[in-house]
C-alpha cells in the first residue's frame, strides 16, 4: 500500500460513523414519512414540497460547512492545529448571521414563493403549515453543521453517530405525540412532524456542545475562544464554501423543481415521488458516508503532501461504496412490497410505486460511482470546478425532465429515469477533470 493511500480499514474508520450519523438522520425522515403516509396523501406530498424548499436554504449552509471540513482537514494533514479553532469559530459567526438571514427569507416569504409553485390549495395549505413552524430550527441545524465540520475535518467522526441517534430518538417520540396528540399532547398534524424535527435538533446541538467540550483536546485545536470577527479566515473559507454552496443549493433546488413538475401531475404522483425519494436516499446513505469521508481523506492526502495519491484513494473508496448497495439493489427486487409498505398501507399507493422503485434500483448503483469521484473533486478545494460540473449536468437532467413530463405527460416511474442522466454525467465529467485538470496546483 502508497504511504499517502489509506487502508480499507482506515476507510472505514473514517467513514462509518458517518455512515450510522446518516442512517440515523435519515431514519427522521423515514419515520416523517411513514407518519405522514398515514395522515393522508396530502399531507405526505406537501412535506415533500415543503421539506425540499427548507433544505434547498439549509443547503446553503451545509456547503459552507463542506468548505470548512475542507479547510480544517487541511489544517489537520499539515498539523497545524491551532488553526482548527480559528476556523471552527468564525465558521461559528458566519453560520450565525446566515442563520438569521434564512430564517427572515422563509418565515416572511416562504409561503409567497410556495404559492407561485403549487397548484394544488390543499397542498399549499398543508405545506406553509409545516414550513412556518420548520423555520425555527434552521439556528440549530446550523450549529450541528459547524461542529460536523469541525469532528469530520479532525477524522474523529464517532461524535456523529451519538448526535444523529439521539436526534432520531427525540424525533420519533415527539412525532408520535405530537402529530397524532397522544397523551395530552396537541394533535398538530403535519405542523407537529415540523416541530418535532426542531426539537430533535435542538436537543442535538445541545449534546455536541458537551461533547466537544468533553472528548476533544480543546488546548490543542484552541476552540471555543470566539475572539473578534476575522474577515481573513471568513474569506478564506468562504473562497472554497462559495461555490459548494451554489453547488448543494442547486442541486436541492434540483430535487424541489422535480417535485414542483410532478406536483403538476397531481396528488397520487406527488405521493409515490416522496415514498420513492424516502426509501432512495436511506438506500445510498452508505455511498453519502462514503462520499463525506472521500473530501475530507483527499484533503487531509494533499495537506500531508500525498497529491499523487489522490485517484488511488478514489479508486479503493469507489470499490467499498460499490459494494456497499448491491445487497439494497436485491432488496428492491426481493421485497418491493414490503418496503413501500413501510411508508403507507394504501394498497393502491404501494402498488403505484414499485415500478418507480425498479427505476431507481439501477439508479443506486451509477449513484455509487458517480458520489465518490465528485466528492473527489471537491476534495482537492477545486470547488469552482465542481460547481461547473453540477450545473452542466443539471440542465441536462431538468429538460430531460420537463421533456418527459410536461411535454409527454409520462408516467412518474419514466421521470425517475432522470436520476441516470444526473449521475451518469456527474460522474464522467469528475473523473475526467480528475484525469486531466490542473487541481495539483490549487493552494489553500
Amino acid at each position: 500500500m502508497k504511504q499517502g493511500v489509506p487502508s480499507y480499514g482506515k476507510i472505514w474508520q473514517v467513514s462509518y460513523p458517518i455512515i450510522l450519523s446518516l442512517l440515523a438522520q435519515n431514519i427522521i425522515n423515514v419515520i416523517d414519512t411513514a407518519f405522514l403516509g398515514r395522515v393522508g396523501e396530502v399531507e405526505l406530498g406537501a412535506s415533500a414540497i415543503a421539506g425540499l424548499f427548507y433544505i434547498a436554504v439549509f443547503m446553503l449552509g451545509f456547503g459552507f460547512s463542506t468548505g470548512t471540513q475542507i479547510m480544517i482537514a487541511r489544517r489537520n494533514g499539515e498539523k497545524k492545529f491551532k488553526q482548527i479553532g480559528s476556523i471552527f469559530d468564525q465558521s461559528s459567526y458566519f453560520f450565525l448571521l446566515l442563520g438569521i438571514l434564512i430564517f427572515i427569507f422563509i418565515y416572511f416569504l416562504g409561503a409567497l414563493v410556495l404559492k407561485q409553485i403549487v397548484s394544488s390549495d390543499n397542498i399549499f395549505q398543508a405545506s406553509k403549515a409545516y414550513l412556518e413552524v420548520r423555520v425555527w430550527g434552521i439556528f440549530f441545524a446550523f450549529g450541528n453543521l459547524a461542529f460536523r465540520a469541525l469532528f469530520v475535518g479532525v477524522t474523529k467522526t464517532k461524535s456523529l453517530v451519538y448526535s444523529a441517534m439521539i436526534m432520531a430518538i427525540t424525533n420519533i417520540i415527539f412525532d408520535y405525540l405530537l402529530i397524532f396528540g397522544h397523551y395530552g399532547f396537541p394533535q398538530m398534524g403535519i405542523a407537529g412532524a415540523a416541530l418535532a424535527s426542531v426539537i430533535a435538533e435542538a436537543v442535538s446541538f445541545v449534546f455536541f456542545i458537551f461533547y466537544a467540550r468533553v472528548k476533544l483536546d480543546v488546548k490543542k485545536y484552541q476552540l471555543f475562544r470566539f475572539p473578534k470577527v476575522d474577515l481573513v479566515i471568513i474569506r478564506n473559507t468562504l473562497s472554497i464554501s462559495t461555490y459548494i454552496m451554489l453547488q448543494y443549493f442547486l442541486s436541492i433546488a434540483t430535487w424541489f423543481s422535480f417535485f414542483a413538475i410532478i406536483e403538476q401531475m397531481g396528488e397520487r404522483p406527488l405521493a409515490v415521488s416522496n415514498i420513492i425519494r424516502s426509501i432512495y436516499m436511506v438506500l445510498v446513505i452508505p455511498i453519502m458516508g462514503l462520499s463525506t469521508a472521500t473530501s475530507s481523506l483527499i484533503s487531509n492526502a494533499i495537506g500531508e503532501g500525498f497529491v499523487n495519491d489522490v485517484m488511488s484513494i478514489i479508486n479503493r473508496i469507489v470499490k467499498i461504496s460499490l459494494l456497499s448497495v448491491i445487497p439494497f439493489i436485491i432488496l428492491i427486487w426481493l421485497i418491493p412490497k414490503q418496503l413501500i409498505r413501510v411508508y403507507t398501507n394504501n394498497p393502491n399507493l404501494i402498488a403505484d410505486s414499485i415500478s418507480s422503485l425498479y427505476v431507481i434500483s439501477g439508479a443506486i448503483l451509477v449513484y455509487s460511482i458517480s458520489m465518490i469521484v465528485f466528492n473527489g473533486v471537491s476534495g482537492t478545494a477545486n470547488t469552482k470546478t465542481a460547481l461547473a460540473i453540477e450545473i452542466t449536468t443539471l440542465i441536462f437532467y431538468l429538460s430531460f425532465l420537463y421533456w418527459v413530463v410536461i411535454l409527454k405527460n409520462v408516467d412518474v416511474a419514466v421521470a425517475w429515469i432522470s436520476e441516470y442522466i444526473y449521475m451518469s454525467g456527474l460522474g464522467l465529467l469528475s473523473y475526467w477533470y480528475l484525469l486531466k485538470g490542473n487541481w495539483r496546483l490549487k493552494k489553500i
